[in-house]
């Protein structure tokens, strides 16, 4: 089979997936087409007429199956190259644009919102990460039709719905490692996600300065990737916590880091925007015990008891309930108690592979 894959803004939560999936699946003939993620409302609108008139030999080699994911201009690029409006498209949402939270620099905008409904509409199976995924984005077009004047037509959901499933990105079979249990008394807590605002690193600062206020001993390893506009809870948490914090800023060494997740107790999300999880995943694969709000896809993911209340519209009450979970885990590991990782061996790529298979064949009718 012959398969076109596009990732128009190509992150590495994204690369992780397309990487994945080529690997995956040997047997077939991958062409693959990315851009950089950057200039975030250009890529997303620009994408088609950068391939339609860069790569127009390339995306006219005939195919058996597209596969994009949502950030492409599916809709403008099938309709810019003639050769791609009969090739089936399997589409996958990562992320969806209704339900990302808006930062104090970004400017409210429908066409991000009118994107991600295009392409869906112009794909002919669509996937979402996780129920959490499908449920505000199915939300979100039900509130964008209803605010639009007229001429509306009245099936565009069912249309989407009938069409639409739920496929996590799987993690890779080399991230099940065995635990290494730290001698030390001292609870080990990582904070591996990207360091941005929907992250909420300042819940995990209060609750953090919260612990240190109750002379609880901990070990904060705060190893995410930075980019160009930091949220200032980082340099406060690197000076007033500068006892406590281990490791500090991204690891290159995939080796290095997967050894820091092994010896780790717990890995901790604050965030207020999360699709999948795919660090906190990762981390539990390697044996940390997850320490997650109640929100966003964490409850599909996680039994209650590795998930703290969330107070997503009161940042100080969240941090005192996150900081009262970390100490009893505190003192869990003082006592010499085990903590122990839930078992995630199910949204690994030996177990969710044929799941893909069934969905690549059934897209492209083979």
């Amino acid at each position: 089979m012959k398969i076109l894959l596009l990732s128009a803004y190509d992150a590495l939560s994204h690369q992780y997936w397309r990487k994945g999936l080529v690997g995956a699946f040997p047997e077939y003939d991958w062409t693959v087409l990315t851009l950089p993620p950057r200039y975030f409302s250009w890529r997303l609108r620009g994408n088609s007429l950068t391939w339609a008139y860069s790569k127009r030999e390339v995306l006219s080699a005939g195919y058996d199956l597209l596969i994009c994911t949502s950030m492409t201009d599916l809709s403008a690029l099938k309709g810019m190259v003639p050769a791609l409006a009969a090739v089936p498209v399997l589409c996958y949402f990562h992320e969806n644009q209704f339900a990302y939270p808006a930062s104090e620099q970004q400017n409210a905008s429908v066409e991000p919102l009118m994107l991600n409904l295009y392409t869906a509409l112009a794909a002919d199976k669509v996937l979402f990460n996780s129920v959490y995924n499908r449920q505000t984005f199915f939300a979100g077009v039900r509130r964008l039709l209803k605010k639009l004047p007229d001429y509306v037509p009245g099936n565009i959901l069912d249309l989407l719905q009938e069409k639409s499933a739920v496929l996590p990105v799987p993690l890779p079979n080399d991230v099940y490692l065995g635990k290494v249990h730290d001698t030390s008394d001292v609870l080990q807590i990582v904070f591996n996600h990207r360091w941005e605002y929907d992250k909420a690193p300042e819940r995990m600062l209060q609750a953090l300065k919260i612990l240190k206020s109750r002379k609880v001993p901990f070990r904060v390893h705060v190893v995410g990737q930075g980019f160009r506009q930091i949220p200032p809870a980082f340099s406060e948490m690197r000076s007033v916590l500068s006892e406590q914090i281990g490791c500090w800023g991204f690891i290159e060494s995939v080796d290095e880091y997967r050894s820091l997740l092994q010896k780790s107790d717990a890995v901790l999300s604050t965030a207020i925007h999360d699709f999948q999880g795919i660090a906190v995943l990762e981390a539990v694969a390697a044996g940390c015990v997850p320490v997650v709000p109640e929100r966003l896809a964490y409850p599909e993911l996680f039994a209650k008891r590795f998930r703290y209340p969330s107070f997503e519209k009161d940042a100080e009450k969240e941090a005192e309930t996150l900081a009262g979970r970390l100490e009893k885990m505190a003192k869990a590991k003082a006592g010499g108690e085990l903590l122990v990782a839930p078992d995630i061996k199910a949204l690994g790529w030996r177990a969710l592979r044929p799941f893909y298979q069934q969905w690549i064949r059934d897209t492209a009718k083979v």
